[in-house]
């Protein structure tokens, strides 16, 4: 068995989602993180028989559903959270990010799947970072040195995993959401989501070509 795990932050304005402020408020990037995380967490509760965690900064509010596991993020940087993750977790996993609302239980299960016959999984972000990484067994090796939030950050991964002789199988690349423009693709892509859904209400001004 492999659970399934989401590393996210509570949403909370001022903290969650900065970058798409301007031309969101706090609150409105707030409300898109919290609708983001929700299509996320469904994907995750639609999977049937798996253990399902969430590795959480911050407080669990009511987006949680039932019927999965909190553990509290530690460290001091992601690569340290997700070391921690894995290791806290203490079997196979497969961890997600809270910025791909556009994930379906589909992609989840093929990844799974991906996983159960290789050391490890690695999703990339067309921005140069990563949607999802399944190791088979916890290694703290894995991530020391990583560095997060960089154009490098996937190919450093990948390139870790293998001088690690970690076997590696690549999942599709799907793109975070990390500012604007980011938010409209994705919720053009995935129209049905509630993040779509919470986009399209908060009726913000269209980009005026210059």
């Amino acid at each position: 068995m492999t659970a399934i795990a989401v590393i996210a932050k509570a949403p909370v304005a001022g903290r969650s989602k900065t970058r798409l402020t301007p031309p969101c408020t706090p609150e409105q990037a707030a409300a898109l993180a919290t609708a983001a995380l929700v299509d996320t967490l469904a994907a995750v509760a639609a999977i049937p028989g798996a253990r399902r965690v969430v590795v959480l900064d911050g407080a669990a509010g009511p987006w949680l559903p039932g019927g999965l596991e909190v553990i509290p993020q530690r460290g001091t940087g992601l690569a340290e959270r997700l070391a921690a993750a894995f290791a806290d977790i203490g079997e196979p996993a497969l961890v997600v990010g809270m910025d791909t609302p556009q994930l379906t239980p589909q992609m989840l299960s093929h990844a799974l799947d991906r996983l159960a016959g290789c050391d490890a999984v690695l999703g990339a972000a067309y921005d140069g970072g990563y949607w999802s990484i399944g190791l088979r067994a916890a290694d703290d090796a894995v991530f020391a040195g990583v560095p997060m939030s960089d154009p490098a950050t996937c190919a450093v991964q990948r390139a870790r995993l293998h001088a690690l002789g970690l076997t590696t199988r690549e999942l599709p690349v799907l793109r975070d959401v990390d500012d604007i423009a980011d938010a409209r693709a994705v919720a053009a892509l995935a129209p049905r989501t509630r993040f779509a859904r919470t986009l399209a209400a908060l009726r913000l001004p269209a980009v005026v070509a210059a």
